[in-house]
């Protein structure tokens, strides 16, 4: 059986980067994986930390998204290692989600967005689901109890 998800509000809304579950990550809280993971596109400007301070994901996405920012010359090249590490320290600080997860056994994940064909499946099935690829690998992690280097 497939899992899918994508709104924070409904089976396995935990696995959506717009769950509320904080974490302490770079010496900063993030108040949802979404604020880490489009905070991380302006490392070293005052972008970061307006983002940080975002009221809701969706602001922070929203922000994230806007072009007239300056987006970090490497982004491409970073960005699937940092979304990486946001859900892996999501789910390593909630014990609740990351039974939920590990649950999961080995089923696929799925992040059935119709609209985002990299981090999901895209409206047709044909995206490349990378964030529930990655969901997929941290419950490796969690379940060996290995850490992979920073």
């Amino acid at each position: 059986m497939t899992i899918y998800f994508y709104t924070a509000r409904e089976n396995y809304g935990c696995f959506s980067n717009f769950s509320p579950h904080g974490f302490m990550l770079d010496n900063l809280y993030w108040y949802t994986s979404e604020h880490y993971f489009q905070a991380q596109k302006f490392v070293g400007t005052i972008h970061l930390e307006q983002i940080r301070l975002a009221k809701t994901p969706k602001a922070a996405a929203n922000m994230g998204r806007d072009r007239k920012r300056p987006l970090r010359d490497d982004w491409e090249q970073v960005k699937d290692n940092i979304m990486r590490k946001a859900v892996l320290r999501k789910f390593e600080t909630h014990a609740d989600i990351r039974e939920i997860l590990l649950s999961t056994g080995n089923e696929e994940i799925v992040e059935n967005s119709p609209i985002d064909y990299y981090w999901g499946c895209g409206s047709d099935g044909s995206g490349k689901n990378m964030l529930g690829i990655i969901l997929m690998e941290v419950r490796g992690l969690l379940r060996s109890d290995i850490k992979p280097e920073p």
